[in-house]
């Protein structure tokens, strides 16, 4: 069941519980895509307005906007995120990277406190750099 002083929906449920489950970064079509077949009666409507939910109760993180797309994580601890400019993969940068940031990138800003971060990347990822390698470009 979903935290909150929301109702209890099914749908709802089915959409945070989606999100939860995959380490994609999924994006509300990509969600709607997914659940539709299980729930016939599912718009992408209910799908955005859910999400925005979540994002209001701090269920869900937004990643950003990839591809026209806003994408989200239900990771909502302080992370960074890798986006390919290419193919538009989201991937969660490790402990060990995160730290190597932190050490390099401590910034004290006076009369500022901060409590929130949210930090991305874009380049090109592996797959897609081996890809052009490979076709000779």
């Amino acid at each position: 069941m979903i935290l909150g002083s929301r109702k209890h929906s099914k749908k709802r449920d089915a959409i945070l519980g989606l999100i939860r489950a995959t380490e994609t970064h999924p994006g509300a079509q990509w969600v709607y895509d997914q659940l539709k077949p299980s729930i016939p009666d599912l718009s992408l409507g209910t799908v955005y307005r859910n999400i925005a939910i979540f994002k209001e109760e701090g269920l869900v993180e937004s990643v950003g906007v990839v591809s026209g797309e806003e994408r989200f994580d239900a990771d909502t601890s302080p992370h960074p995120h890798a986006v390919c400019k290419k193919c538009g993969k989201v991937t969660d940068l490790s402990e060990e990277v995160q730290a190597e940031l932190i050490r390099n990138f401590s910034v004290n800003i006076p009369g500022f406190s901060i409590d929130k971060r949210n930090t991305v990347f874009y380049g090109i990822c592996m797959e897609c750099n081996e890809e052009t390698a490979a076709l000779g470009r």
